[in-house]
């Protein structure tokens, strides 16, 4: 049985992710982290439709 080839690399791109993300709050304060993922929360937050 031939295993179908990767259109998508979940691992890649989660490594992607972190790395992005460690880049940008590495130079910031704990203050502006903390600030940083409120605002993220609020704006990325999905909700359910009815």
């Amino acid at each position: 049985m031939k295993t179908p080839e990767k259109t998508f690399d979940a691992v890649k791109f989660m490594r992607q992710q972190r790395e992005k993300l460690s880049n940008k709050i590495s130079k910031m304060s704990k203050e502006e982290i903390l600030e940083y993922f409120y605002k993220r929360k609020s704006e990325m937050t999905v909700k359910p439709c009815s």
